[in-house]
C-alpha cells in the first residue's frame, strides 16, 4: 500500500457521494426505498477509522524505511538528492502539511460525522468504484492462497461489522482479462477464527480450467456485487504464519524451504524481511536469521515491527499492512523472497495469571472431520486430569465448531483455531507449544484416536497412580518430555462403529507396541522447536525418560471399522508422510500393511489387526464413567441432550410459522 493510498480512497468516496446530488425528486424517493444494512453506518465509521490508522502506519513505517535507507546509500546518491527543485520542495511540503493535518488535526469524531454523512449518501452497502466490480468499501479480499482440493479466501474487516454467513456469499471464478465471472459457486465453508475475530476464512471449491489459462477467483455479494480479488500464491511456497515470541524474536512458519527433517540448517542461508511490499527492496526491512528447522524460522524483530504490533488492543488494526517473509540467498545465482499471507502477531494471552496457577495439564491436537469423536476424548482426558484443550481445525467441513461451543459451555477449557494449512503437523504442534507455555506445566501432543491410559498399577516406589498429577508431580525437574508406548488396536469384530465410543468399543489390539507418543513441559523446548512424530528436541540439562508400559500407556484406536478409517486416505496431516494414494514408501509404518494406495475394504478387514484382547481400558471406563442409572457415559448423554434441543427448537420454529401464516391470512391465533 502506497502512502496516498487512503488519501484517494477518501477523495474518491467524496466524489462518487456527489454523485448523488442533483438527483430528481422521483429517483431520490425509488432510491430511498432501497434496503440498508443495519450497521453501515457503524461499519462506515469504523472504516474512516481504519484508514486514519492506517494512513498513520504507512507514514511512520515508510518515513522508518526511508531514514534507514539513508544510512545504506552511496555519497553519490546523496549529491544527487542534493540537487532538488524549489518547484518539487514546495509540493512535498503541501504534501506533508496536509499529511500531518489529515492525521493530527482530524479527530475520531470529526471521523464519525464524515462517515454518517458518506452513508447517508452512498448506494446501500456496495458501491461502483472502478471498472465492471462493484467492491464493498468495507471488507476487501486480503489474500488468496490455492490448495489442491480448495482455493482459500482470506477476507479482512473493520472492527464492529458483523461477519458473512456461508448463505450470503458466491465464490466467483473470472477468466483473464474478463470483468464477468465464468462460473459461480457457493462457498464449501465459511470460518470464522476466534484468535482474530475479525478476519474471515472463505473456502471455495477447485475449478479445474482446460487449456492451462489463468483463472482468477474471487467473491460475490449475493445482493450486491462483487469484491475485488486479491493476492493469489500458492500453498506450497508460502509463508504462512509468524508469532512474536517474548523474547521480542519473530518464529516464522513456511513452506517451500525443502529442508531435511529433524536437523537444524545454516541461519546464514536466509534473511527475515518485513514489509508492505516485497517487490519493492527499498521497502523492506531485513533481519537476521538466528535459527531454521524443517519449516520453522526464527528471526531478530525489527523494533518498528514490534512498536506496530499491539500487545493489547485486538481492535487497532494498523498493523495488519506490516507482513514478514523469508529471503533465500543466493538460490541458482539470485535471491528469491517467498509470497507471504503472515503478519507479526504477539502471542495471545495466557489464560493462567501466575506461574503457579498454570494448568497442571493441557493437550495438543490437529483434527479434520472427527467432531463426532472430540466429545469423548475430551471428557474421558478430563476425568483423568487434563485441564485445558488446544484445537487446531485442519480444514474440517463437519459439526466441529458446534461440539467445540458446546463443550466450552460445558465447563471444558477447550478452544478451536483455525489451521487451514495442509501437511503441516510439526508446524501447527511448534506453534502449538509457543501458545501453551504460559498457560500449562505439561502438554501432550496426541490425535482424538489416542488415549492416554493409566494402567492403575503402583509405579516404582509402589504407589498406585489414579491420575496424570500423581505421575506429573514424580518428575524431576531435569525431566521434561515423558515418552508414552502405544498399542494399536484393530476393528475388533465390528462393522459399524461402536455407539458407546471408541474406549468400550475396541478390545483387540497389536501385541507388540509402536512408537512413543510425548508429553513435554512447554518451557524447556529447545528454541528451534524441531519436532518429528510429536517429539520435541529439548534445551541443555532437560532429558526425557521412557515410561514403564506398566505404568502408563496410550490406545491407539488406529485401525477402526472401514467407515471410519478409509478417511485417512484423504491426507495425511504430517510434513514428512507421503499421502496413501501416492507410491512412495509404501512400506513405511504410517501406512496399514497390505492396502496399498486404494481407499478399498478387505473383505476380513473387520478381524484383522487382532493378536490380543486387552479390556482394560473399557472396563475402566465402565466402572467409573457411565451412569449407574442409565448405564449411559457422559457423551451419550451430552449428544442425547443436545438432539433433544434442536428437536425442540425445531418444533417452536413450526408453531412459530403457523402462528406468522395464521396472521397473515387475519385469523386470531389466540
Amino acid at each position: 500500500m502506497s502512502l496516498t493510498t487512503p488519501i484517494s480512497s477518501l477523495f474518491l468516496e467524496s466524489r462518487s457521494t456527489k454523485a448523488h446530488i442533483g438527483l430528481t425528486p422521483e429517483k431520490e424517493k425509488e432510491r430511498n426505498k432501497t434496503p440498508r444494512d443495519t450497521h453501515l453506518v457503524v461499519a462506515t465509521v469504523a472504516r474512516s477509522e481504519r484508514r486514519t490508522h492506517e494512513f498513520a502506519e504507512n507514514l511512520r513505517f515508510s518515513a522508518n524505511l526511508y531514514s534507514s535507507s539513508i544510512v545504506l546509500t552511496t555519497m553519490k546518491d546523496r549529491r544527487r538528492r542534493e540537487v532538488v527543485s524549489w518547484n518539487r520542495f514546495f509540493w512535498c511540503t503541501v504534501f506533508v502539511v496536509f499529511a500531518c493535518v489529515l492525521v493530527a488535526g482530524f479527530t475520531f469524531s470529526t471521523f464519525r460525522l464524515f462517515g454518517v454523512l458518506l452513508s447517508a449518501w452512498q448506494n446501500p452497502a456496495m458501491e461502483v468504484l472502478s471498472g465492471e466490480y462493484p467492491a464493498s468499501p468495507l471488507i476487501e479480499i486480503r489474500e488468496t492462497v490455492i490448495f489442491p482440493d480448495q482455493v482459500l479466501i482470506f477476507l479482512k474487516y473493520p472492527p464492529s461489522v458483523p461477519l458473512f454467513t456461508k448463505e450470503l456469499l458466491d465464490c466467483v471464478y473470472f477468466s483473464a482479462n474478463s470483468s464477468h465471472p465464468q462460473l459461480k459457486l457457493p462457498p464449501d465453508q465459511v470460518d470464522g477464527d476466534g484468535d482474530d475475530p475479525i478476519n474471515q476464512i472463505v473456502r471455495c471449491p477447485p475449478f479445474n480450467q482446460q487449456g492451462g489459462s489463468t483463472i482468477t477467483v474471487s467473491l460475490a455479494w449475493k445482493s450486491n456485487g462483487y469484491l475485488p480479488a486479491g493476492p493469489s500464491y500458492r500453498w506450497d511456497s508460502l509463508v504462512y504464519e509468524a508469532l512474536v515470541d517474548r523474547d521480542n524474536t519473530t518464529v516464522v512458519f513456511v513452506k517451500g524451504l525443502n529442508l531435511r527433517p529433524d536437523r537444524l540448517s545454516e541461519p546464514s542461508r536466509f534473511e527475515c524481511v518485513y514489509g508492505l511490499d516485497f517487490s519493492n527492496p527499498r521497502l523492506v526491512l531485513r533481519s537476521e536469521v538466528i535459527s531454521v528447522a524443517q519449516e520453522i524460522v526464527r528471526c531478530r524483530t525489527p523494533l518498528i515491527v514490534l512498536r506496530s504490533s499491539p500487545s493489547e488492543n485486538k481492535l487497532d488494526r494498523s498493523y495488519d499492512s506490516i507482513k514478514v517473509s523469508v529471503r533465500l540467498k543466493a538460490v541458482r545465482g539470485r535471491s528469491i523472497i517467498l509470497n507471504s499471507v503472515a503478519q507479526p502477531l504477539p502471542l495471545p494471552e495466557s489464560d493462567a495469571d501466575y506461574d503457579r496457577n498454570k494448568h497442571e495439564m493441557c493437550v495438543c491436537t490437529m483434527i479434520r472431520n472427527q467432531a463426532r469423536f472430540l466429545r469423548e476424548w475430551v471428557m474421558y482426558h478430563a476425568r483423568i486430569g487434563v485441564k485445558r484443550w488446544f484445537i487446531y481445525d485442519n480444514n474440517s467441513d463437519d459439526d466441529i465448531e458446534r461440539v467445540v461451543d458446546s463443550l466450552d459451555e460445558s465447563g471444558f477449557n477447550i478452544t478451536r483455531h483455525l489451521w487451514p494449512w495442509i501437511k503441516t503437523q510439526e508446524a501447527g504442534f511448534a506453534h502449538c507449544a509457543l501458545r501453551s507455555r504460559d498457560s500449562c506445566q505439561w502438554v501432550g501432543f496426541i490425535d482424538v484416536d489416542e488415549f492416554v491410559h493409566l494402567q492403575l498399577q503402583s509405579d516404582s516406589n509402589n504407589q498406585t497412580l489414579t491420575s496424570l498429577h500423581d505421575l506429573l508431580t514424580k518428575q524431576p525437574h531435569e525431566v521434561a518430555e515423558l515418552r508414552l508406548w502405544c498399542h494399536s488396536f484393530g476393528p475388533s469384530g465390528l462393522k459399524k462403529a461402536p455407539e458407546g465410543g471408541v474406549t468400550v468399543g475396541y478390545t483387540c489390539r497389536i501385541l507388540t507396541p509402536e512408537r512413543h507418543k510425548s508429553i513435554v513441559r512447554p518451557e524447556a523446548l529447545n528454541p528451534t522447536l524441531v519436532n518429528v512424530v510429536h517429539h520435541f528436541h529439548l534445551r541443555d540439562g532437560f532429558q526425557f525418560v521412557n515410561v514403564d508400559r506398566g505404568v502408563m500407556v496410550v490406545n491407539h484406536y488406529k485401525y477402526q471399522v472401514w467407515e471410519v478409517f478409509k478417511e485417512k486416505f484423504h491426507r495425511r496431516v504430517a510434513t514428512y508422510v507421503a499421502d496413501w494414494q501416492e507410491e512412495e514408501n509404501v512400506g513405511s509404518k504410517d501406512r496399514a500393511p497390505g492396502l496399498g494406495t486404494r481407499a478399498v475394504e478387505p473383505p476380513d478387514w473387520s478381524n484383522r489387526f487382532c493378536e490380543v484382547t486387552d479390556t482394560g481400558l473399557r472396563d475402566w471406563v465402565l466402572r467409573q464413567m457411565a451412569d449407574p442409572q442409565t448405564h449411559l457415559l457422559p457423551w451419550q448423554q451430552q449428544q442425547n441432550e443436545e438432539r433433544e434441543d434442536r428437536l425442540l427448537l425445531i418444533e417452536e420454529d413450526k408453531i412459530k410459522g403457523k402462528r406468522r401464516r395464521k396472521r397473515r391470512r387475519g385469523i386470531d391465533v389466540n
